[in-house]
C-alpha cells in the first residue's frame, strides 16, 4: 500500500500543535496562540486539498478521517471534495456556469446586480478586498449553495453533512475546553486562516483562451509550506496525483515548459501580486467572454 509518510506526519504536527497551543499557549500568551492557530488552520485547510485529491493513501475513507476535524469549522469535505473536483475540468475552468470555484458572474446576471453588490464584489477582486471580504462572501454563498441543496434533496448532501456536523461538534467541544470564546475564535482563526488561502487563491485562475493560460504559477513564497506548494498551481492541475513536496521538484525540473503551457501567466512573488493588485481589480467582476445570455429555464 502506497503511503506518503511525510503528509501523514504533516497532519499530526498540525493537530498536536493546534491541541497544544489551544490548551497551553493561550492561556499565558494568548495573541501569539490565536495567531499560530490561525496559520494551522490555513495548513489544514491546505491538507484537506491534499486529501481530496487522493493523498496520502490509495484509501478515499481513510484520507478523509485523517482531516475530519474541520480547524476552520465550514466547509464539509464531501462537499468541498465534490465542487473542487468539478473545479478540475481545465477546459470549463473559469466558466461562472460550470467551475464551482469561479470569481467571475455571468454578464447576464451581473447587469441584473443591484449597483452596491456590484461594488461589493468590484471590491472582492482586489486582494485586500479578497482577503477581507473574500471569505465571508465565499462563505455565505457556500452555505446558502448547500441550503438549497439539501431542499432539493441532492445526491450526497445531507450524509456530507451528516459527517461534517459531529466533526465540528468535537471541534468546538475542544476550543470551549481551551476556553476560548467561540466568536473570538470565528474572528480571530477561521477569519484570518481563510484570508490567508485567499492570498493563494485570488489569482489562482484568470481566464484565457487556452486552457493553459488560466492557471498561475507564483514562483517563490515563504508560505510555500503553509499552501503545500500550490503557489505553482499549473503543476498541481497538470499533476494532481504528485503529493504537495514533489510540486518544486516537477516545476523545477521543466520550467521553461511550465511557463510555456500556462502563457507566462507568471508572478516571482505574492508582493509583485501585491503591487499589481492591492487595491486594484484583478479583472472584471462580469466574465470577459462567456455567458452573455442568459439559459432558457432563467430567461423565462
Amino acid at each position: 500500500m502506497r503511503i506518503e509518510w511525510p503528509t501523514i506526519g504533516l497532519i499530526l504536527l498540525c493537530y498536536t500543535l493546534w491541541l497544544c497551543v489551544g490548551f497551553y499557549l493561550w492561556p499565558v500568551l494568548p495573541v501569539l496562540a490565536l495567531t499560530i492557530m490561525a496559520l494551522l488552520g490555513a495548513l489544514h485547510s491546505s491538507l484537506v486539498h491534499e486529501c481530496l485529491h487522493g493523498h496520502p493513501t490509495r484509501h478515499r475513507l481513510l484520507n478523509e478521517a485523517l482531516v475530519a476535524l474541520p480547524l476552520t469549522w465550514l466547509h464539509a469535505y464531501r462537499r468541498y471534495k465534490a465542487t473542487h473536483l468539478a473545479h478540475h475540468n481545465d477546459a470549463r475552468l473559469t466558466d461562472p456556469m460550470e467551475d464551482p470555484e469561479s470569481y467571475y458572474v455571468a454578464r447576464w446576471e451581473y447587469r441584473r446586480m443591484p449597483r452596491v453588490l456590484r461594488g461589493v464584489l468590484w471590491v472582492n477582486n482586489t486582494l485586500i478586498g479578497r482577503m477581507a471580504l473574500g471569505p465571508w462572501l465565499a462563505g455565505f454563498a457556500f452555505i446558502a449553495s448547500e441550503l438549497r441543496l439539501l431542499r432539493e434533496d441532492a445526491p450526497g448532501v445531507r450524509l456530507a453533512w451528516a459527517l461534517h456536523l459531529p466533526s465540528l461538534m468535537v471541534v468546538l467541544a475542544l476550543i470551549t475546553a481551551m476556553g476560548i470564546p467561540l466568536w473570538l475564535y470565528l474572528l480571530a482563526v477561521c477569519w484570518p486562516a481563510m484570508a490567508l488561502i485567499s492570498l493563494r487563491t485570488f489569482a489562482e485562475h484568470q481566464w484565457h483562451e487556452a486552457p493553459g493560460g488560466r492557471t498561475i504559477i507564483v514562483e517563490r513564497s515563504p508560505l510555500a509550506w503553509l499552501f503545500l506548494h500550490n503557489n505553482l498551481h499549473i503543476v498541481h492541475h497538470r499533476e494532481p496525483r504528485a503529493p504537495w513536496y514533489e510540486l518544486p521538484r516537477l516545476y523545477a525540473e521543466r520550467r521553461a515548459y511550465w511557463q510555456d503551457v500556462n502563457q507566462g501567466y507568471a508572478f516571482p512573488n505574492y508582493w509583485a501580486l501585491w503591487r499589481r493588485y492591492g487595491v486594484m481589480p484583478k479583472e472584471p467582476v462580469a466574465h470577459p467572454a462567456l455567458r452573455f445570455e442568459p439559459p432558457v429555464d432563467a430567461a423565462e
